[in-house]
């Protein structure tokens, strides 16, 4: 159990000092930022509307990801190893389009890149892979309660 959730904890904080490094990069200056900042407004607008789509997307579906029916069965029939694989999933579809967005924000300095970073980083809260969720999402307390 111990080694799944240092797994997914590491993937967790792996992807936020990512997105966090991107940040300190821009505004130290060692990366220039707004580079491609009205260059092309067709691009700047596909990316925008892109990674809009892909934000409302995600959050629902990592959301709600361990509670489909066969997902939950899988996690019920095979536990650790199935949360590894979905809890994996789940916070990719969560933490990928934070750092693309962040990585967005400072290229084409358009605060919409900016505050989808910031709404997928308040739904990591709900994703943070604790002793206890892990326990719950891999149905482990289940099987406790049966042998007693």
């Amino acid at each position: 159990m111990t080694e799944v959730r240092n797994k997914l904890m590491a993937l967790f904080v792996g992807m936020i000092v990512a997105a966090l490094l991107i940040v300190v990069l821009f505004e130290t200056g060692v990366c220039e930022d707004g580079v491609l900042a009205g260059v092309n407004s067709q691009m700047e607008f596909a990316f925008l509307t892109v990674m809009e789509l892909l934000t409302i997307a995600m959050i629902p579906l990592a959301l709600r990801l361990l509670k489909f029916k066969n997902i939950e069965n899988e996690l019920r029939e095979r536990h650790l190893e199935a949360l590894k694989k979905w809890g994996a999933l789940r916070l990719l579809l969560l933490e990928l389009p934070l750092v693309l967005n962040t990585l967005f924000y400072y290229l084409f300095l358009n605060t919409s890149f900016g505050y989808m970073a910031i709404i997928l980083l308040i739904c990591m809260v709900f994703v943070y892979p604790s002793e206890p969720r892990c326990a719950a999402e891999a149905f482990l307390n289940e099987e406790e309660d049966v042998e007693k």
